[in-house]
């Protein structure tokens, strides 16, 4: 359902342009927007007659970027319970549109209330609750916790794939949906292997999560696109089971061939790494776009 958010914003008639509209954040359900000079929304060389179109679609994506809040899937806690959705919004660009052309034409000078619509999030609480309901696989590996840089990493980017949902059809970029390993987003140094030898460097450790889950969604629904192992045999998975990654080079990619949307649980805790793969009762792998 529509609904209109009371955001409202002045027209000054005090020059400016559509590219440096100033917003001001009130609170979550007031943002202002400054000195917006109606004038500069004819089009030029024109008899008042048209509106510059650049420059209101401007306007509404400085707009849509201010207003927009992100939608928040449903996923499962640590113990399995359900965390609800969270609806984002986002502007109304058609029915703002429309009330802007009516202020426009009738040469109004007054408060405008902007239009919002919210935007609903691909995961909800049904859904999580139906494709966790069947384990389609699960991979163990261990790792010492006396390594205290590299247990870290692993538990970094375990909660980075833990609740991910892949519909059917879809791509899964470990690089895409971990991110890239910085020092500002947690990550430490350990050990790595860098062309057979092994070195330190930030994000050591994150190759054991995607060898865990190359293992883990190694099953007839799911398409192995993309996977290179180490140039040099690692401990934690049999020879050959393994899946290097690294932000500038190696990815590990799968495709979801199942007619149902999957669910990738990860966790790693006490020295034990735990991938699984759920989705409905009524999984099937799909042959249609095999």
């Amino acid at each position: 359902m529509k609904q209109l958010l009371t955001v409202l914003f002045s027209i000054f008639l005090f020059t400016s342009s559509a590219e440096t509209e100033v917003f001001q954040v009130e609170d979550d359900q007031k943002i202002v927007l400054d000195q917006v000079e109606i004038d500069q929304y004819y089009l030029s060389y024109f008899d008042r007659v048209f509106i510059d179109e650049k420059k209101l679609n401007v306007l509404m994506d400085n707009l849509e970027k201010t207003l927009y809040k992100a939608p928040v899937n449903a996923k499962l806690a640590d113990d399995n319970q359900v965390i609800s959705e969270k609806p984002g919004i986002t502007l109304d660009r058609s029915k703002f549109e429309i009330l802007f052309r009516e202020y426009f034409y009738q040469n109004k000078n007054q408060k405008l209330q902007v239009p919002i619509v919210k935007v609903h999030p691909k995961v909800d609480s049904g859904l999580i609750r139906e494709i966790s309901s069947r384990q389609l696989g699960s991979y163990a590996t261990f790792f010492k916790t006396s390594n205290k840089e590299r247990s870290h990493n692993i538990n970094l980017a375990a909660e980075a794939i833990n609740n991910t949902v892949l519909f059917p059809g879809e791509t899964f970029s470990f690089n895409e949906v971990v991110g890239e390993r910085t020092k500002e987003k947690g990550y430490k140094r350990a050990p790595v292997i860098v062309k057979g030898e092994l070195s330190e460097d930030i994000g050591g450790g994150i190759c054991q999560v995607s060898s865990t889950l190359f293992n883990a969604v190694d099953l007839s629904g799911i398409q192995v696109i993309e996977r290179y192992a180490h140039s040099k045999r690692v401990p934690y998975v049999p020879d050959g089971r393994d899946a290097t990654v690294s932000w500038w080079g190696p990815d590990f990619v799968f495709k979801n061939l199942y007619n149902e949307p999957i669910l990738i649980r990860a966790k790693a805790n006490q020295g034990k790494m735990i991938v699984s793969v759920y989705s409905s009762e009524s999984a099937e792998h799909f042959t249609g776009n095999d």
